[in-house]
């Protein structure tokens, strides 16, 4: 039987080679003999019981401008494939509600991340299952309960509860704005608050975790005058290593995730502190960990992906 990878992701043009994990998990799938087809959340489809995209055959080259070739394009039957990479960006929206839907129809052994548990894994909601490893955290779109927090902590952050890649998030130190606040609100809906740690400054460290097990990390700075580490926001990534509450922290939410059927994630800490984002719709990171370190993280991720068969 042929090898295939079936890969949802974004526009092949709009991949970043040097930054993104997708492009690298893609090239180690090749180099293992398997034959990838590219699609996008549009091209679903179920037409007689069986779930079909209307997809591209793709071949990636490392270190060439032209990175990609587009070999033909086909109609395919997803439960053909050998695995299945959901690696999408963000927004979670219902477009990407409506994706996991259609991949419930298969067997989610094969899918990475499993299609029902991103579904019910919000990755900010999820935190709150490690309250006591966290800043001081709420949940609400009430304005005075923001107002309560805000005075206690002086110093506060709130953010999107689907938010990503540090988009829409707001840094308060004064007094609450109440207009800002409710526009904001009435646009995001729920939000998440947290205390305002003042070694953000220094960064945050990503912490890359494969089947529940803990396999590395990187220290992500911001770029001067910013709070954000976000690489898509300025940020830069630097070699790191856990300390042992890092490393305890991290090992608990691994062994959360595995036991949820989320294989591979992402989770952000700051100052000994998980602050609440726990990726699981596409984690990034591994194309700087490989620069940084020399280990290629793809080659663990398959070497695991490969004994789920």
């Amino acid at each position: 039987m042929k090898k295939i990878v079936a890969i949802q992701s974004d526009k092949l043009k709009d991949i970043n080679i040097k930054t993104d994990t997708t492009f690298l998990l893609a090239l180690e799938g090749q180099k293992r003999g398997y034959s990838i087809v590219w699609y996008e959340t549009k091209d679903l489809n179920i037409v007689n019981s069986k779930t079909i995209v209307y997809g591209k055959t793709v071949k990636f080259f490392e270190n060439k401008k032209n990175f990609y070739k587009v070999v033909n394009k086909q109609k395919f039957n997803l439960a053909k494939a050998s695995f299945i990479l959901i690696r999408q960006n963000p927004p979670f929206n219902m477009d990407y509600i409506n994706s996991t839907h259609f991949l419930d129809t298969i067997n989610s052994n094969k899918i990475i991340n499993n299609p029902t548990a991103i579904r019910n894994i919000s990755e900010k909601f999820f935190s709150s299952n490690f309250f006591k490893y966290m800043p001081k955290t709420i949940f609400t779109k009430n304005m005075l309960e923001i107002n309560s927090f805000l005075n206690k902590n002086k110093k506060i952050v709130v953010k999107p509860i689907h938010g990503y890649a540090g988009k829409d998030i707001l840094f308060i130190s004064s007094k609450l704005q109440k207009k800002k606040i409710n526009t904001y609100l009435n646009k995001f809906g729920h939000v998440m608050v947290q205390k305002y740690l003042h070694k953000v400054k220094n960064g945050d460290k990503r912490v890359f975790i494969i089947n529940g097990k803990v396999k590395g990390a990187i220290r992500r700075k911001p770029k001067k005058g910013s709070n954000l580490s976000n690489i898509s926001q300025g940020g830069v990534a630097q070699a790191t290593k856990l300390n042992s509450r890092e490393l305890k922290i991290s090992k608990i939410v691994a062994r959360s995730l595995i036991k949820n059927n989320i294989f591979f994630a992402g989770i952000d800490l700051v100052d000994g502190y998980l602050i609440g984002d726990i990726n699981v719709t596409s984690p990034t990171g591994l194309p700087q960990y490989k620069i940084l370190t020399g280990i290629n993280l793809a080659e663990y991720f398959w070497d695991e992906l490969e004994k789920l068969k």
